[in-house]
């Protein structure tokens, strides 16, 4: 709940920072995570370990550098999410650097493990270049409008390809690996630093 409402929120916040309120308008620029969690998306974390919250509704057209604000506000959401690893990490080490470790409530490990290793993963996964995905957005906002416009084109192929490659015994030679390098990276960098500031 936490990751996938402040992650959408990100996403709202920077655009109507940048002057589109269509997602404040649908009362998306909120923390409320009602209003952002898709019921079926929801579901689906409990009973496949995946699932996704409600896409926020972004017009291009209110923005005065479309590209700038586009690839701004696609980033938006995986950097709350990586801003939570970071967040997470920095009461964990603080808390064990005050002597407070072996006072925390039974499961406050195991808590911040998962919370760290879900919120990276989201981080690492929607940078992902296959639609829908932000890291895709990205590219499409970076690409010049030829490239964009082939892109658009056979957008549909992409979200396919990547269906494949996520559902199928494909992951294990695509996703997986770059799961198992990358998001351990992202959290091991993250840690280092303060252990560094704290533990030294």
């Amino acid at each position: 709940m936490i990751a996938f409402t402040l992650h959408e929120f990100a996403h709202a916040y920077v655009a109507y920072k940048f002057g589109d309120d269509t997602a404040a308008r649908q009362g998306r620029l909120t923390l409320n995570p009602l209003k952002h969690l898709d019921p079926v998306g929801t579901i689906l974390i409990f009973i496949a370990g995946f699932g996704w919250a409600r896409p926020v509704p972004v017009n291009r057209f209110f923005f005065k550098n479309p590209r700038l604000a586009g690839v701004l506000v696609s980033i938006a959401g995986p950097l709350s999410n990586l801003l939570l690893v970071v967040v997470a990490l920095f009461i964990w080490y603080g808390l064990l650097a005050m002597g407070l470790g072996p006072s925390l409530p039974e499961g406050a490990v195991g808590f911040i493990n998962v919370f760290v290793g879900l919120n990276a993963v989201l981080f690492v996964f929607n940078l992902l270049p296959f639609p829908p995905l932000d890291g895709y957005r990205i590219i499409e906002d970076l690409a010049p409008n030829d490239l964009r416009a082939k892109l658009t084109q056979y957008e549909n192929y992409g979200i396919v390809i990547f269906l494949i490659l996520v559902i199928t015994p494909l992951d294990q030679y695509t996703i997986t690996p770059l799961f198992n390098t990358v998001v351990p990276f992202v959290i091991e960098a993250v840690r280092d630093v303060f252990l560094f500031l704290f533990l030294r």
